[in-house]
């Protein structure tokens, strides 16, 4: 039988931790952008460029994603976590694939040129129209801002589960291999917190019904 897989792909931690410091930029500029119009326009000119490569990688991420076999959620989690944290990542995904397009075709309603660099520029994919750049402006705010929350609670819900939990699910995504010795003692940890799970409704019915003599 062979043994499950407890840490994804290499390809996958590389694409994770290449767009987690991508997102973070990306997170830093918009706060800079809003902040202060001192360097708007050389934020500008990273967002751009940065936004489009992150709409790239995302496919490519969800195509490999499609392709390679997950590990499982460790044991200490229940079903509607499991489920919540399944559908925050798709939520996830979907933004990082809506963004760029959104701030695309904002800019292509308003005929900003969208340079990637040097005399590299993007087509345009909308009609000229003031009203719909307001609109598309308004909407990326707002995802933008759905984004921010979804990743502080992506990365509050990783802290937890390393801190205080303990149940080893930052092993999953480690961009360093986890070593045979390490992967056997958290698949133990969770072996021994799902037997808990198990025996606990047990061990609360015999509670319940007191002692037998």
């Amino acid at each position: 039988m062979p043994t499950p897989r407890r840490q994804f792909t290499a390809f996958s931690r590389l694409l994770h931790w290449t767009m987690a410091a991508m997102v973070l930029t990306m997170l830093c500029i918009g706060v800079a952008m809003v902040a202060s119009l001192a360097n708007y326009h050389m934020l500008v000119s990273i967002h751009r460029p940065l936004g489009i490569a992150i709409l790239i990688l995302v496919v490519v991420r969800f195509v490999n994603r499609q392709l390679t076999s997950l590990p499982p959620f460790p044991a200490t989690m229940s079903r509607a976590e499991r489920l919540a944290a399944t559908a925050s990542e798709l939520t996830m995904y979907g933004l990082m694939f809506v963004l760029p397009l959104v701030g695309w075709g904002m800019l292509s309603a308003a005929r900003y040129p969208i340079v990637l660099y040097g005399s590299l520029h993007l087509p345009l994919i909308l009609p000229h129209d003031a009203m719909l750049y307001a609109v598309l402006r308004k909407t990326h705010t707002i995802l933008a801002y759905l984004f921010f929350l979804m990743f502080i609670a992506h990365f509050g819900a990783i802290l937890f589960h390393t801190l205080i939990v303990r149940d080893g699910i930052l092993k999953r995504m480690a961009p360093w291999n986890i070593r045979p010795q390490q992967a056997a003692s958290t698949e133990q940890n969770w072996l021994q917190a799902e037997r808990g799970n198990l025996l606990t409704p047990a061990t609360e019915d015999l509670r319940g019904r007191g002692p037998f003599f």
